[in-house]
């Protein structure tokens, strides 16, 4: 496959989330949780974390236990730029990795794609991608489910099946599989996917895997 448009995750995978981003994100989102539903921080924790666990989303617990809470002021509440602007981590050589592949680029996250175009902003690679797409974007549902992939497809206009996905998850890549999308799996280990057509260990590989299908 000559590569024609690239769908990129954000978080781990063109920025270092896990150092700085999701303590910040996953402390907010607590707090946000303590204040709502007047319940003490530890209550607020585990409440987040089994959500997670529970449905694949803290959202998706908010939305079918608490229905009075509003998604959208929750997702804007657990990401405060200001603090998650205060360390960056991205990946090395990311701009010229970028700039060397061939296709569109688009950015396809389970944040709001307010926090994608601002992290991209801050990474100082806004200009190279063709559309952001958050779980705001596709009706509040998060990947790996598959509508979500559905509407992001119809948002950016584009074939799922004309797509290479990146990605650090291999829940969200057996779904971009199983919908005909081309997949490339982000891992620092050496265990292999049958949902992962290509694996790197890291982002700037993915000049070498660009060279390769050009040909």
């Amino acid at each position: 496959m000559r590569p024609l448009h690239w769908i990129f995750d954000l978080d781990n995978t063109l920025h270092i989330a896990s150092r700085h981003a999701f303590p910040v994100i996953d402390r907010a989102m607590t707090q946000w949780l303590q204040q709502q539903l007047a319940v003490d921080h530890h209550t607020a924790n585990h409440l987040r974390v089994s959500y997670w666990q529970r449905y694949g989303a803290t959202l998706l617990g908010l939305r079918r236990h608490h229905p009075e809470l509003n998604p959208h002021t929750f997702l804007r509440a657990c990401h405060p730029f200001a603090e998650l602007g205060m360390a960056l981590h991205p990946m090395p050589r990311l701009r010229s990795t970028l700039l060397q592949l061939t296709g569109d680029k688009y950015l396809f996250t389970n944040g709001p794609a307010e926090y994608g175009r601002w992290m991209l902003g801050q990474l100082g690679i806004a200009d190279l991608f063709s559309g952001i797409a958050g779980i705001d974007t596709v009706g509040l549902r998060p990947q790996p489910q598959r509508l979500a992939f559905l509407q992001m497809s119809r948002h950016f206009a584009v074939a799922l099946r004309d797509c290479i996905m990146v990605e650090d998850s291999i829940d969200n890549l057996q779904m971009a599989r199983r919908l005909g999308m081309h997949t490339v799996w982000l891992s620092p280990g050496r265990q292999r996917h049958p949902a992962a057509q290509h694996q790197i260990r890291h982002l700037h590989q993915l000049t070498q895997l660009n060279a390769r299908l050009m040909r």
